[in-house]
């Protein structure tokens, strides 16, 4: 059997305080209830459950912290928040049950340390073994993995580096990750547009509420591949919840990238995978010289009224990254 991806890490793995920086996963999937998945995250890890309603449950890990375990229905979750704990077998319980076929259940980690990333290993092996079913169970479901990395520091200069090694690399990384096509078509990672790049790619005078406003003109949504609201609503929450009024929007300094697809079931996958592709934005980042480089190669390949060609781009891309950064 073939051995799990080694988790790289990246230049800059503390923050600028100091600190360790930590990453978490969220990951979707179908085959296993509520019940069962809990079942194996306590067995696996250890902890205490508390069940908080017939859709959501939380196990407290020692030494980890909390791991969420739901199905991923904001209607279903609402409804049974106000059920009666003293209730069961009623409506409720059994729309959960039925809908666990439907719409996905969802397991977030707590952060943890990029170091020790490879602590999650077994919990993955252990639902795989108890049936879960990943991005390919369904094919209008758009299963996926979420990884929330911390950000090295909030300074405007760091953001729009990030923004940038991203937004260069976002066509090639639907092609690295194998970007299943019922997630391709699903609003849920859409990419930046075209528009956005050649404004975020103009921009050599790092001010954080411009790169605020000029994301929200062509990303006021949370159905981005990238999705940026939680981190800029660390420093501008006023702007980001005029721009998007939508209460899932926590501010946090870490980025929320949703465009892995979730293969769980498959015998080789790891969770290694996903973040050694999101590891190359990370290395990118922290390459001035060569961000302005590949910014300026970008926008040279515009033409009017077609743009930048996404084949060309991304071949071009591709053959760069195997010449200059180890991907």
């Amino acid at each position: 059997m073939k051995q799990p991806l080694f988790y790289k890490l990246p230049s800059v793995t503390r923050t600028r305080q100091g600190s360790l920086r930590q990453a978490g996963f969220e990951l979707e999937f179908t085959g296993l209830d509520l019940e069962q998945t809990t079942r194996v995250v306590e067995t696996v890890l250890g902890g205490t459950r508390v069940c908080e309603s017939a859709a959501a449950c939380v196990v407290d890990v020692p030494d980890s912290g909390e791991f969420t375990i739901e199905l991923d229905w904001d209607f279903l979750k609402r409804r049974a928040a106000r059920q009666e704990p003293d209730r069961t077998g009623d409506w409720i319980d059994l729309l959960s049950q039925a809908a666990t076929w439907l719409v996905p259940m969802e397991v977030v980690c707590p952060p943890i340390a990029i170091t020790k990333l490879d602590r999650l290993e077994p919990l993955i092996k252990a639902l795989r073994r108890a049936g879960a079913r990943g991005t390919k169970d369904s094919m209008i479901a758009a299963y996926g993995v979420h990884i929330n990395a911390e950000i090295p520091s909030l300074d405007a200069e760091v953001v729009l580096a990030y923004l940038q090694a991203f937004s260069l690399l976002q066509w090639w990384l639907v092609d690295a990750h194998q970007v299943d096509m019922a997630r391709r078509i699903s609003p849920y990672v859409d990419l930046y547009p075209e528009a956005y790049l050649e404004v975020l790619f103009s921009c050599d005078k790092p001010d954080f509420k411009q790169i605020v406003a000029d994301y929200l003109i062509y990303n006021a949504s949370r159905n981005r591949a990238l999705d940026m609201l939680p981190l800029l609503a660390c420093v501008h929450a006023d702007m980001v919840q005029t721009a998007v009024a939508d209460p899932k929007i926590k501010p946090r300094p870490a980025f929320h990238y949703r465009l892995p697809n979730c293969q769980i079931d498959h015998p080789d996958w790891s969770l290694a995978r996903p973040w050694n592709l999101w590891w190359v934005v990370e290395e990118l980042a922290q390459r001035p010289e060569d961000l302005t480089m590949l910014k300026e190669r970008f926008l040279s390949m515009h033409r009017p009224l077609i743009g930048v060609n996404r084949t060309d781009w991304t071949v071009w891309m591709d053959q760069w990254l195997c010449d200059h950064l180890s991907a």
